[in-house]
Protein backbone atom coordinates (compact mmCIF):
# COMPACT_ATOMS: atom_id res chain seq x y z
CA UNK A 1 0.00 0.00 0.00
CA UNK A 2 1.38 3.43 -0.92
CA UNK A 3 2.04 6.17 1.62
CA UNK A 4 -0.65 8.21 -0.11
CA UNK A 5 -3.21 5.46 0.44
CA UNK A 6 -2.24 5.15 4.08
CA UNK A 7 -2.64 8.91 4.51
CA UNK A 8 -6.05 8.83 2.87
CA UNK A 9 -7.18 6.08 5.22
CA UNK A 10 -5.94 7.75 8.38
CA UNK A 11 -8.86 8.86 10.55
CA UNK A 12 -8.78 12.46 11.70
CA UNK A 13 -9.94 13.35 15.20
CA UNK A 14 -13.58 14.32 15.58
CA UNK A 15 -13.62 14.94 19.32
CA UNK A 16 -11.46 16.89 21.74
CA UNK A 17 -9.17 14.99 24.09
CA UNK A 18 -7.53 15.58 27.43
CA UNK A 19 -8.29 18.82 29.24
CA UNK A 20 -10.22 20.18 26.26
CA UNK A 21 -12.60 17.22 26.43
CA UNK A 22 -13.24 18.00 30.10
CA UNK A 23 -14.17 21.55 29.08
CA UNK A 24 -16.44 20.27 26.31
CA UNK A 25 -18.32 18.11 28.81
CA UNK A 26 -18.58 21.00 31.24
CA UNK A 27 -20.29 23.08 28.56
CA UNK A 28 -22.47 20.43 26.94
CA UNK A 29 -25.80 21.57 28.39
CA UNK A 30 -28.27 23.57 26.34
CA UNK A 31 -27.58 27.31 26.42
CA UNK A 32 -28.66 30.40 24.53
CA UNK A 33 -25.04 31.16 23.60
CA UNK A 34 -23.57 28.39 21.45
CA UNK A 35 -20.05 28.00 20.07
CA UNK A 36 -19.85 25.61 17.13
CA UNK A 37 -16.37 24.25 16.55
CA UNK A 38 -14.07 21.30 16.02
CA UNK A 39 -11.30 19.93 18.18
CA UNK A 40 -8.27 20.74 16.00
CA UNK A 41 -9.22 24.16 14.58
CA UNK A 42 -7.02 27.03 15.86
CA UNK A 43 -9.61 29.64 14.83
CA UNK A 44 -12.16 27.92 17.03
CA UNK A 45 -9.68 27.86 19.89
CA UNK A 46 -9.36 31.66 19.72
CA UNK A 47 -13.04 32.15 20.43
CA UNK A 48 -13.09 29.33 22.95
CA UNK A 49 -10.20 30.84 24.94
CA UNK A 50 -12.02 34.19 24.96
CA UNK A 51 -15.14 32.59 26.40
CA UNK A 52 -13.11 30.80 29.06
CA UNK A 53 -11.15 33.93 30.04
CA UNK A 54 -14.42 35.85 30.33
CA UNK A 55 -15.96 32.94 32.29
CA UNK A 56 -19.08 33.07 30.15
CA UNK A 57 -21.88 30.54 30.33
CA UNK A 58 -22.15 28.86 26.93
CA UNK A 59 -22.76 25.60 25.11
CA UNK A 60 -19.95 24.03 23.08
CA UNK A 61 -21.13 22.03 20.06
CA UNK A 62 -18.50 19.94 18.31
CA UNK A 63 -19.01 19.14 14.63
CA UNK A 64 -17.15 17.25 11.94
CA UNK A 65 -16.03 20.05 9.58
CA UNK A 66 -15.64 17.59 6.71
CA UNK A 67 -19.20 16.27 7.08
CA UNK A 68 -21.11 19.45 7.75
CA UNK A 69 -24.58 19.08 9.27
CA UNK A 70 -27.32 21.01 7.49
CA UNK A 71 -27.97 23.17 10.52
CA UNK A 72 -24.39 24.48 10.39
CA UNK A 73 -25.04 25.82 6.88
CA UNK A 74 -27.96 27.78 8.32
CA UNK A 75 -25.57 29.50 10.72
CA UNK A 76 -22.73 29.93 8.21
CA UNK A 77 -23.63 29.35 4.55
CA UNK A 78 -19.96 28.57 3.86
CA UNK A 79 -20.09 25.77 6.40
CA UNK A 80 -16.95 26.98 8.15
CA UNK A 81 -16.12 27.11 11.84
CA UNK A 82 -16.02 28.73 14.30
CA UNK A 83 -19.61 29.84 14.25
CA UNK A 84 -21.70 31.37 16.99
CA UNK A 85 -25.43 31.23 17.66
CA UNK A 86 -26.81 33.61 20.26
CA UNK A 87 -30.54 33.15 20.55
CA UNK A 88 -31.82 33.42 16.98
CA UNK A 89 -28.75 35.41 15.79
CA UNK A 90 -25.85 33.78 13.95
CA UNK A 91 -22.32 34.91 13.10
CA UNK A 92 -18.88 33.56 12.15
CA UNK A 93 -15.19 34.46 11.58
CA UNK A 94 -12.99 34.19 14.68
CA UNK A 95 -11.90 37.81 15.04
CA UNK A 96 -15.45 39.08 14.48
CA UNK A 97 -16.73 36.65 17.11
CA UNK A 98 -14.10 37.79 19.60
CA UNK A 99 -15.16 41.40 18.97
CA UNK A 100 -18.80 40.41 19.49
CA UNK A 101 -18.02 38.76 22.82
CA UNK A 102 -16.18 41.92 23.81
CA UNK A 103 -19.19 44.07 22.87
CA UNK A 104 -21.41 42.02 25.18
CA UNK A 105 -19.57 43.69 28.08
CA UNK A 106 -19.59 40.50 30.11
CA UNK A 107 -16.63 39.17 32.03
CA UNK A 108 -13.05 40.38 31.74
CA UNK A 109 -12.42 43.02 29.07
CA UNK A 110 -9.85 41.87 26.51
CA UNK A 111 -9.41 45.22 24.76
CA UNK A 112 -8.18 48.40 26.48
CA UNK A 113 -10.72 51.09 27.39
CA UNK A 114 -8.99 53.90 25.51
CA UNK A 115 -9.33 54.30 21.74
CA UNK A 116 -5.59 54.36 21.07
CA UNK A 117 -5.01 51.19 23.06
CA UNK A 118 -7.83 49.41 21.23
CA UNK A 119 -6.44 50.53 17.87
CA UNK A 120 -2.98 49.25 18.88
CA UNK A 121 -4.43 45.85 19.71
CA UNK A 122 -6.39 45.71 16.46
CA UNK A 123 -3.34 46.71 14.43
CA UNK A 124 -1.30 43.82 15.82
CA UNK A 125 -4.23 41.45 15.52
CA UNK A 126 -4.16 42.30 11.83
CA UNK A 127 -0.43 41.59 11.76
CA UNK A 128 -1.01 38.11 13.18
CA UNK A 129 -3.72 37.34 10.64
CA UNK A 130 -1.86 38.75 7.64
CA UNK A 131 1.74 37.90 8.38
CA UNK A 132 2.01 35.11 10.97
CA UNK A 133 -0.87 32.70 10.36
CA UNK A 134 -0.27 32.40 6.57
CA UNK A 135 3.48 31.92 7.03
CA UNK A 136 2.85 29.23 9.65
CA UNK A 137 0.98 27.20 7.02
CA UNK A 138 3.49 27.97 4.25
CA UNK A 139 6.21 26.62 6.53
CA UNK A 140 4.24 23.52 7.51
CA UNK A 141 3.21 22.67 3.95
CA UNK A 142 6.57 23.35 2.29
CA UNK A 143 8.20 20.15 1.07
CA UNK A 144 11.34 21.72 -0.38
CA UNK A 145 14.16 22.22 2.14
CA UNK A 146 14.96 25.74 0.93
CA UNK A 147 11.32 26.79 1.08
CA UNK A 148 11.13 25.45 4.62
CA UNK A 149 14.23 27.44 5.55
CA UNK A 150 12.83 30.61 3.98
CA UNK A 151 9.46 30.19 5.68
CA UNK A 152 11.10 29.56 9.06
CA UNK A 153 13.11 32.77 8.65
CA UNK A 154 10.02 34.73 7.61
CA UNK A 155 8.02 33.38 10.55
CA UNK A 156 10.78 34.36 12.95
CA UNK A 157 10.93 37.87 11.47
CA UNK A 158 7.17 38.38 11.76
CA UNK A 159 7.13 37.14 15.35
CA UNK A 160 10.01 39.50 16.16
CA UNK A 161 7.95 42.46 14.91
CA UNK A 162 5.06 41.42 17.13
CA UNK A 163 7.31 40.98 20.16
CA UNK A 164 8.87 44.41 19.53
CA UNK A 165 5.37 45.97 19.64
CA UNK A 166 4.50 44.25 22.93
CA UNK A 167 4.85 45.68 26.41
CA UNK A 168 8.51 45.35 27.39
CA UNK A 169 7.81 43.81 30.80
CA UNK A 170 4.98 41.50 29.80
CA UNK A 171 4.66 38.68 30.09
CA UNK A 172 1.59 39.19 27.86
CA UNK A 173 1.22 41.60 24.96
CA UNK A 174 -0.15 44.49 27.02
CA UNK A 175 1.41 43.58 30.35
CA UNK A 176 0.58 41.21 33.20
CA UNK A 177 -2.87 40.09 32.00
CA UNK A 178 -3.90 38.11 28.93
CA UNK A 179 -5.77 40.19 26.35
CA UNK A 180 -7.08 40.24 22.78
CA UNK A 181 -3.76 39.99 20.92
CA UNK A 182 -2.51 37.17 23.14
CA UNK A 183 -5.64 35.15 22.42
CA UNK A 184 -5.36 35.81 18.70
CA UNK A 185 -1.84 34.38 18.81
CA UNK A 186 -2.29 31.63 21.40
CA UNK A 187 -3.52 28.76 19.17
CA UNK A 188 -0.47 29.12 16.93
CA UNK A 189 1.88 29.31 19.91
CA UNK A 190 0.36 25.99 21.04
CA UNK A 191 0.79 24.52 17.55
CA UNK A 192 4.36 25.73 17.16
CA UNK A 193 5.45 23.37 19.92
CA UNK A 194 2.97 20.57 19.15
CA UNK A 195 3.17 20.68 15.33
CA UNK A 196 6.01 22.79 13.93
CA UNK A 197 8.64 21.42 16.29
CA UNK A 198 8.05 17.71 15.53
CA UNK A 199 7.34 18.19 11.82
CA UNK A 200 9.72 21.02 10.94
CA UNK A 201 12.21 21.30 13.78
CA UNK A 202 10.94 24.70 14.93
CA UNK A 203 13.18 25.68 17.87
CA UNK A 204 12.05 26.39 21.40
CA UNK A 205 12.27 30.08 22.38
CA UNK A 206 15.68 31.18 23.61
CA UNK A 207 15.62 31.16 27.39
CA UNK A 208 15.49 34.61 28.98
CA UNK A 209 14.06 36.39 25.94
CA UNK A 210 10.82 38.37 25.80
CA UNK A 211 9.45 35.80 23.33
CA UNK A 212 10.22 32.94 25.74
CA UNK A 213 8.41 34.71 28.57
CA UNK A 214 5.39 35.30 26.35
CA UNK A 215 5.22 31.71 25.11
CA UNK A 216 5.46 30.40 28.67
CA UNK A 217 2.71 32.74 29.88
CA UNK A 218 0.40 31.69 27.05
CA UNK A 219 1.03 27.96 27.47
CA UNK A 220 0.49 28.12 31.24
CA UNK A 221 -2.70 30.19 31.15
CA UNK A 222 -5.69 28.26 32.49
CA UNK A 223 -7.98 29.16 29.56
CA UNK A 224 -5.39 28.01 27.03
CA UNK A 225 -4.83 24.74 28.86
CA UNK A 226 -8.60 24.22 29.20
CA UNK A 227 -9.06 24.39 25.43
CA UNK A 228 -6.00 22.37 24.38
CA UNK A 229 -6.18 18.67 23.53
CA UNK A 230 -3.47 16.01 23.88
CA UNK A 231 -0.40 16.10 21.63
CA UNK A 232 -1.47 13.16 19.47
CA UNK A 233 -4.59 14.99 18.29
CA UNK A 234 -2.50 17.78 16.77
CA UNK A 235 0.14 15.47 15.34
CA UNK A 236 -2.53 13.38 13.62
CA UNK A 237 -4.62 16.35 12.48
CA UNK A 238 -1.71 18.19 10.85
CA UNK A 239 0.06 15.17 9.37
CA UNK A 240 -1.75 15.63 6.07
CA UNK A 241 -0.29 19.13 5.71
CA UNK A 242 3.26 18.22 6.65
Amino acid sequence: MSNESKSEQKTYHKRATGTALTTVKKHSKEHDLKLIGSCFCPFVQRVWISMEVKKLEYQYMEVDPYKKPDWLLEINPRGLIPALRHGDWNCYESTVLMEYLEDLNQGVALLPKDAKGRAHSRLWTDHINRHIVPVFYHYLQAQDAQKQKDSASDLGDQIAKLVHAADASGPFFLGPQISFVDIQMAPWVVRMRKVLTPYRGWPDPVEGTRWAAWVEAIERHDAVKATTSTDDLYLDSYERYA
